[in-house]
């Protein structure tokens, strides 16, 4: 039987280990919880249980032909998600993560499907919000980093924007108060060369191509 939803405060400047400790529990038992990114807060599971990636889908509505992008430590996390490190990922990654750019790699066959929404491709940022930093570290596979809330929404950037409804499917909330909402991350596809930009956001195409 699942248990009521738990909201703590956490500080967004130095998230105290204990929170980012019962969150890590969390996910690593196959839970849901919503944590801050820099602009909205996100939901976090287990990036490599099939079960609760699904999970993730049912409880947005997502259709099952959109991604979801997941969230590293840092660099060597790549390794188990990834086939490869193209060349030209190296300069994106070595001057905006962590930041607001996802990048698009070939996934290596242990990724679910559901993850890559059958694409072969996976989404990766490395993320700059120190809640978010602490939790996908303190975890150890990644975490999903898709927003928390339902499919087609407006994303939620303080904890009084959430639907009850997301709220009743999680195990624990890290509040760190009001985000500054705004512009998405950018996407990029370096699968390819020249890579592509897939969606423009916070770090514009011109910056991007500047260090290619």
């Amino acid at each position: 039987m699942k248990t009521e939803c738990r909201i703590v405060t956490i500080n967004p400047d130095a998230p105290e280990p204990e929170f980012i400790k019962d969150a890590a529990d969390a996910v690593e038992r196959g839970d849901i919880v919503s944590f801050p990114t820099t602009c909205l807060y996100g939901l976090g599971v287990d990036a490599l249980n099939p079960a609760a990636v699904r999970r993730i889908f049912d409880i947005k509505g997502r259709p099952r032909s959109k991604p979801i992008l997941v969230l590293i430590k840092d660099s060597a996390s790549l390794e188990p998600l990834v086939t490869s490190i193209p060349a030209c990922a190296i300069p994106v990654m070595n001057k905006f993560w962590p930041g607001n750019v996802t990048l698009v790699f070939n996934a290596r066959k242990q990724v679910p499907a559901d993850l890559t929404a059958g694409t072969g491709k996976i989404g990766i940022r490395m993320p700059a919000h120190k809640v978010a930093q602490a939790l996908s570290g303190a975890v150890e596979n990644p975490i999903t980093g898709t927003s928390a809330n339902f499919s087609g929404e407006k994303g939620y950037s303080q904890l009084s924007d959430f639907n009850a409804k997301i709220i009743q499917s999680l195990a624990l909330v890290l509040d760190a108060g009001p985000l500054r909402g705004g512009t998405v991350s950018t996407i990029v596809d370096v699968t390819i060369n020249p890579p592509k930009i897939l969606r423009e956001g916070k770090i514009s195409a011109e910056d991007i191509y500047d260090v290619l």
